[in-house]
């Protein structure tokens, strides 16, 4: 007989963690499943950057978290997560990339690129931080373009174009400014974004007022090209020399494998998956959904804060099913 297990978790992100905890507590057997390294969006950010949030709003499971600064950075939050991942190590599938769930209610298979787990009940804690949006331009797929920054000594003394306002956007663009390199911001709106950081907005905003950083607002790229881009602004089209560009237009969570899997979008608009706010089911039942992706392409409705109660509400009602 295979080894079934009460819980399979698809997710080792924080809110995967918060579960497998509250598994851990409930004496529910159970395994996470993460496609890459524990926290792996949070592994992906920049390496200086600084949570919005304080310490104790990401902390899970009760554990204190314990930072220098009111906002702890990445590498703090790597510590910190990679301790609960000490408590879980014995119950965590890393390197394993999900290909689909099979099977229904209490008879779970979830098939990996790597093996088979079985399991009673199954939750999705899988963010958002895979999919970028894309600019959908031409030259878009060429090699001067990412969709991810990590820091900004390979920028230094080239010519940058930062897509986006927003707090990645904003953040790479200082950086790589203060690295040396010629940055030029690309903005669809008329400002920056009002949810960039506060101690943040007015050091970039500052910056383009006294020019160290160009900015082109209402404008957005059109095509991309080896040494240089077109851009179209407000007062025409405009063609910058280019080095490298960096399209932080945000990212979305994979609704296609949400669908593939049985979870009905309820809301066209905004693609947000159906599920009972109380319980966190999804309309399958024994699959639950916990953290962002329960917002759709509304990724700023949930973060570490405001979701990691999912684990608790998820653990509840499985006992209650018991």
């Amino acid at each position: 007989m295979p080894d079934k297990k009460d819980v399979l978790i698809i997710g080792g992100g924080p809110i995967g963690l918060a579960c497998g905890l509250a598994c851990l507590e409930n004496r529910l057997s159970f395994t996470v499943i993460e496609k890459g390294v524990l926290v792996n969006s949070i592994y992906n950010y920049p390496r200086n950057m600084r949570f919005f949030s304080t310490s104790d709003k990401l902390e899970i499971g009760g554990i204190p978290f314990i930072s220098a600064q009111p906002k702890p950075n990445r590498d703090e939050a790597l510590a910190y997560y990679g301790r609960i991942g000490e408590k879980l190590k014995s119950n965590l599938a890393l390197y394993e990339s999900v290909q689909s769930i099979q099977g229904a209610d209490q008879d779970f298979r979830v098939i990996t690129d790597k093996k088979v787990h079985f399991g009673r009940k199954v939750i999705l804690a899988t963010g958002f931080y895979d999919l970028p949006k894309m600019l959908e331009v031409p030259g878009e797929l060429s090699s001067k373009v990412r969709h991810y920054f990590s820091e900004g000594h390979p920028y230094a003394f080239k010519n940058t174009i930062v897509v986006g306002a927003s707090n990645s956007a904003v953040d790479a663009a200082l950086e790589i400014y203060r690295k040396g390199g010629n940055v030029t911001m690309v903005v669809r709106g008329d400002s920056i974004g009002e949810r960039v950081k506060y101690w943040v907005k007015p050091d970039i905003e500052n910056r383009i007022a006294e020019g160290s950083i160009n900015a082109y607002f209402n404008s957005q790229i059109t095509a991309i090209n080896p040494d240089h881009v077109t851009i179209k602004t407000p007062e025409g089209e405009k063609i910058l020399e280019n080095d490298f560009v960096l399209a932080l237009t945000g990212y979305r969570p994979n609704l296609s494998f949400l669908k593939e899997n049985g979870i009905a979008i309820q809301e066209e608009e905004f693609q947000k998956p159906k599920y009972n706010p109380e319980t966190m089911e999804s309309n399958r039942p024994g699959l639950y959904l916990a953290g962002v992706i329960c917002g759709g392409l509304q990724t700023h409705l949930w973060f570490i804060e405001n979701s990691r109660v999912h684990a608790t509400q998820i653990i509840e009602d499985i006992r209650t099913k018991r």
